[in-house]
């Protein structure tokens, strides 16, 4: 999520370059929502392992998080779940097509649920949904959204075409959209309304507003705007986590019950149980976290750079 202001600025109209990309993308998606899941996915897969050949920065960066956080595994066990990562990476970027554009009907299909809380349109108790960056995030957002209203603090794409087609098509069942950059008040509203917030708070996005954390041992640079906003609102903080399931099966998305004594009044505490929660999910599918993302990225005064 990160750090929020109350600064908005209108939008100006794309220019005619952007208006090209956008459409480019949009028809490339929904050609690949056209075709079967289990296509797409072989597909990702093994465009996945054809790029994790390629030496570039991803991989270097996936690699270094990798020695980082699995010191106790070999140089060939952490290269295959770098491979097995990459090619969850490129795949779920693949299968957009079948997030973006698929109907509420085949995301419902594709999706296993399992909920430790009742669902619903909206919530006595302020409720925010704390996601993490696993490979099936996207269908497991975009599913709920589905069945019940939500507002999205999300963290805006750095390519403005990708950007735009994301927006759109994560709203289409009426999601509101925050950018990570957006209002506080906006949010705060929306919680003390009944409508729950979804939002992530797993990377690296500056010092403001963070501490540092052991995340697998490492001190990381973790987000404090859960803990505060979960104060401001006296909201509820209720992880969830995504998977891709085997055999081409789709997703399952399981909601947790809202973590204890969070927030605790002390942001270090809210931000090590965090990542304590997100470390013990990961160990159980470690090949789908996202550790092409820079988690490591700032340092602990005096401590070198890693990547």
């Amino acid at each position: 999520m990160g750090p929020l202001n109350t600064g908005r600025h209108p939008e100006p109209a794309p220019p005619m370059k952007r208006r090209i990309q956008i459409t480019c993308l949009s028809g490339t998606l929904r050609a690949l929502a056209t075709l079967p899941y289990g296509a797409v996915a072989r597909l990702g897969e093994a465009l996945g392992s054809l790029l994790y050949r390629v030496p570039g920065k991803r991989r270097h960066i996936l690699r270094t998080n990798l020695r980082l956080c699995f010191p106790e595994q070999s140089e060939e066990e952490r290269n295959e779940l770098a491979r097995k990562t990459f090619q969850h990476v490129i795949r779920s970027y693949l299968e957009r097509g079948i997030q973006w554009y698929g109907s509420a009907a085949t995301l419902s299909r594709l999706t296993t649920l399992h909920s430790a809380i009742e669902l619903q349109d909206r919530y006595e108790q302020p409720t925010i949904f704390l996601g993490f960056h696993f490979a099936a995030l996207e269908a497991a957002c975009i599913y709920y959204s589905a069945l019940h209203p939500v507002t999205s603090v999300y963290t805006p794409m750095s390519d403005d075409a990708t950007d735009a087609v994301s927006r759109a098509q994560r709203a289409r069942f009426g999601t509101v959209m925050i950018p990570r950059h957006g209002s506080a008040r906006d949010v705060l509203k929306t919680l003390k309304s009944g409508q729950p917030v979804m939002l992530a708070a797993d990377m690296d996005f500056g010092r403001r507003d963070s501490v540092f954390v052991p995340f697998f041992g490492v001190q990381a640079c973790t987000l404090t705007s859960v803990s505060r906003l979960a104060k401001l609102s006296g909201a509820r903080v209720v992880p969830f986590v995504s998977e891709v399931l085997p055999g081409y099966r789709g997703y399952g998305l399981r909601i947790y019950p809202a973590l204890p004594e969070f927030p605790s009044g002390d942001i270090h505490a809210d931000a090590r149980a965090m990542n304590r929660f997100l470390e013990s999910r990961v160990r159980e599918t470690p090949d789908q976290y996202y550790w092409v993302h820079r988690r490591f990225k700032r340092r602990p005064e005096g401590e070198a750079p890693v990547y």
